[in-house]
């Protein structure tokens, strides 16, 4: 089974999918979680109705193909954000956006100036052309973007994941693979600054 409800009733990853994606083992299929909080009281507020996660549409399923970041902005587009607040939308990734998604990224965040933007990434993905160049230019639309940490795994692990109580654990070699993606993350974000 992919996925299975929550007690809150919001869907929840299957362990074994989890596992298999944020590991980077399905170059050709994305997971996307997302959170979403506003600015209240001086302080960030998660909405707890928007919080969630999707994948890439493909042939495989009833809807037209997507890739995850575009299915994201499409029901973030479909909440009608309040423009007289300012919102944090956060995003835990199996692959960094490929330069298209990074692209559209950047309009949406060019079009919505009370929303920011924050991506953790499982690994960076290298498949598509221009990947450095999108990177960056998110970057510089304001976008945050790291490599996701053992503590976002963990986080994600808790609130995303179908995980039976079971805790989370870290596979083999994870903090050496968070070390390595961090540095070519940076090294990439870097390339584009001249001094």
């Amino acid at each position: 089974m992919e996925n299975n409800p929550a007690p809150t009733g919001r869907t929840l990853i299957n362990k074994a999918t989890f596992r298999r994606n944020f590991r980077n083992k399905c170059e050709n299929q994305t997971y996307l979680c997302y959170e979403v909080e506003v600015w209240k009281d001086g302080k960030w507020t998660k909405v707890e109705e928007l919080q969630g996660f999707l994948r890439n549409q493909g042939a495989d399923t009833h809807r037209e193909p997507g890739h995850a970041e575009l299915c994201f902005l499409d029901r973030v587009r479909s909440w009608h954000l309040d423009e007289g607040r300012q919102y944090r939308l956060t995003c835990y990734i199996s692959w960094t956006p490929g330069p298209d998604c990074a692209q559209k990224l950047v309009e949406f965040l060019g079009e919505n100036r009370h929303v920011s933007l924050r991506i953790f990434a499982a690994g960076i993905h290298t498949k598509y052309r221009g990947h450095e160049d999108g990177l960056r230019q998110l970057w510089d639309a304001g976008a945050q973007i790291a490599i996701m940490t053992l503590n976002e795994l963990q986080h994600c692990w808790e609130t995303f994941v179908d995980n039976q109580g079971q805790p989370f654990e870290p596979w083999p070699i994870q903090v050496e693979h968070i070390q390595t993606e961090s540095q070519k993350l940076k090294d990439i974000l870097r390339s584009g600054v001249f001094w």
